[in-house]
């Protein structure tokens, strides 16, 4: 199988992710599940692979036993986000395969809200949600909403670049660290003086990105971040705890005053395994939200969450429940996904299961 023939028969069959590894099986991933594929190519045929994606630079870093992220597209259509790595003394590597186009908010199940939070002359809104939760995708989502709708400048420092924006309504320029600037941080600094009114912020990794992000936000931007948290209470804890501890109540007065949204999702397998959909936990930053904040008082907000739906909030519970209802999703991967499953049972008042079995999907590969 060569490169082209593996990238092919991974889209046709809407997968997410390519793995290949030097001296071993292909696999895919499919819906979130992971399939092996059975013929395993030659161990010469895998690297001749991973090398026919590499640049002369990446090959020069690789060769001094470095690991490459890079984005490229692939058929002049599809983006593709790639990391090459060394494992057990030889090469590996991961592909992410993007959407043919960037799709919009209601094509992704995001509530209209969204909109509403994105029209923000200021603040901070972050995206959370696990690896392959579908971050970037929602972040593309905005960023497109934005280019159609609002003529801002927006700049985005990305690791790597993945979905390309044309200029539309917006004015968009796009920066990867390692290439353009050499992190979130010196780039977040150097855009103060670009004359922005949107910076993205691909991830939050460090106390210096969270540090320069909410002073972007606090200066008059708006900016657009993501972090690896599972609910906005989690996510607010997670940005003072990983400041200083002498810096930690100025960051916790600055987010209070700078948030306008978080966003947590996951993206979870539909009852006949042949797709995903989205849950989602949508926090507003009013004023009750911020109070909370401020008076260090995060165990509460998820009450606050429930109790704001003329605010657009709602809770990753209420989200799965929906989808349960639906028919979507089947009760054991509602309760696998909440971080309250108790809760969620007793929201449900004992009801029976709706839309089938919960029996595991048995991939075609």
């Amino acid at each position: 199988m060569t490169l082209h023939e593996l990238m092919d028969y991974a889209i046709e069959n809407e997968c997410s992710d390519v793995h290949i590894t030097v001296g071993t099986n292909l696999a895919v991933r499919r819906f979130g599940d992971l399939h092996i594929l059975k013929d395993a190519p030659t161990a010469e045929e895998s690297l001749k692979m991973i090398y026919e994606i590499l640049s002369e630079d990446n090959v020069k870093r690789i060769e001094k036993g470095q690991d490459v992220d890079f984005g490229l597209t692939y058929n002049n259509d599809i983006r593709l986000r790639v990391n090459v790595y060394h494992q057990r003394n030889n090469l590996a590597a991961s592909i992410r395969i993007l959407m043919r186009k960037i799709p919009d908010i209601e094509e992704l199940g995001l509530p209209a809200t969204l909109k509403t939070l994105v029209e923000a002359p200021n603040g901070i809104i972050i995206v959370t949600g696990p690896t392959g939760s579908g971050k970037t995708t929602t972040l593309s989502a905005l960023v497109d909403y934005i280019n159609k709708t609002q003529a801002r400048h927006v700049i985005t420092i990305e690791d790597p670049i993945e979905y390309i924006y044309p200029h539309n309504m917006a004015m968009i320029h796009q920066r990867q660290l390692g290439v353009d600037t050499p992190s979130y941080a010196h780039a977040l600094h150097s855009a103060l003086r670009e004359d922005p009114d949107i910076i993205l912020v691909g991830e939050m990794r460090d106390f210096a990105t969270i540090s320069a992000a909410i002073t972007a936000a606090e200066t008059g931007h708006l900016v657009l971040s993501t972090l690896h948290t599972s609910s906005a209470a989690q996510t607010i804890d997670r940005i003072i705890d990983g400041s200083p501890v002498d810096q930690q109540e100025t960051i916790r007065q600055q987010f209070a005053t700078s948030v306008r949204g978080v966003i947590s999702q996951q993206l979870l397998p539909t009852v006949d395994g042949n797709s995903r959909v989205l849950a989602t936990e949508i926090m507003v930053g009013n004023l009750a939200i911020s109070n909370l904040i401020r008076e260090n008082k995060t165990v509460m907000i998820p009450g606050s969450i429930q109790s704001g739906h003329k605010d657009g909030m709602h809770t990753l519970n209420e989200s799965l429940l929906d989808l349960y209802r639906q028919g979507r999703i089947t009760r054991k991967v509602a309760l696998n996904a909440s971080y309250d499953p108790t809760d969620f049972d007793k929201a449900l008042g004992g009801g029976t299961q709706i839309g089938g079995a919960d029996t595991n999907f048995i991939g075609l590969f």
